[in-house]
């Protein structure tokens, strides 16, 4: 459905660029968490799977403009996925919401370089197991021997200008994956959180403490304990997602 691309429209050198085109149209309601109703510009209506668990806070009203993938896969029960939101404004926004791109997008920067904390690894190995029934996204290895184990979250919501938050719901499991990484810490390894915000609207990401309050707790003491966290911002279209700039973290809100 998607291919790393070595250029992409908006001029950055690398990125997933969708295979084909993506195709928009009003989002009539999302439902069983993993299914929405959606009436394409053409005025078919279709159902589309939802790639995400999450709440998706503010990104699922219904009338608000989506971009779906389309599959020709026979096996498939429903063609389309949804991939964008599409938020209307002077310029409009582009939200990722398919939490299936960014381990994918980060091991891709930060085989690029695009991630410079994370630069120099000669290997890169996908969901190897670790800690207690839990398998890591990224597990780096420097040509010492060295492991960085990777943890990537998604992160879409907004609810201030400019600024990212992550969770958007409450989430044990992400709270659990925290103190495994302090584990690893304390083992003599390094371990990084990277947020991979799926919109570029943002300068900043925070966590929202409101939401989940254990969370936040849990993040502030492996920070501690050594777990380092960075926070990616992304350029979407509805033709690429490109691993963009950094931003910085700031203090939980709520």
């Amino acid at each position: 459905m998607h291919a790393l691309a070595e250029g992409d429209p908006a001029g950055h050198k690398h990125g997933m660029r969708f295979e084909t085109p993506l195709v928009r149209g009003t989002l009539i309601k999302r439902y069983k968490r993993f299914l929405a109703d959606v009436e394409l510009d053409s005025g078919e209506v279709v159902t589309a799977s939802v790639p995400n668990t999450g709440s998706m806070l503010g990104l699922k009203e219904p009338g608000l403009a989506v971009w779906l993938s389309v599959s020709d896969s026979a096996t498939r029960k429903y063609r389309h996925t949804w991939e964008l939101v599409e938020l209307a404004g002077r310029r409009p926004v582009h939200v990722g919401i398919n939490t299936g791109h960014p381990n994918r997008l980060v091991e891709e920067a930060i085989t690029t370089g695009t991630i410079t904390e994370l630069a120099g690894a000669t290997a890169i190995r996908r969901e190897q197991r670790y800690g207690v029934n839990s398998r890591i996204d990224l597990l780096l290895e420097a040509e010492n021997g060295a492991l960085t184990y990777v943890e990537v979250k998604n992160v879409h919501l907004l609810r201030e200008r400019g600024i990212a938050e992550f969770p958007d719901s409450v989430t044990e499991r992400g709270a659990k994956h925290l103190g495994e990484l302090a584990d690893m810490v304390a083992a003599g390894h390094r371990a990084v959180m990277v947020f991979l915000i799926q919109r570029g609207d943002c300068d900043r990401m925070a966590l929202a403490g409101d939401i989940d309050p254990t969370y936040a707790r849990e993040f502030a003491r492996v920070a501690q304990a050594g777990v380092e966290a960075l926070a990616y911002a992304c350029d979407v279209s509805p033709e690429a997602i490109v691993v963009a700039r950094p931003v910085p973290i700031i203090c939980p809100t709520g």
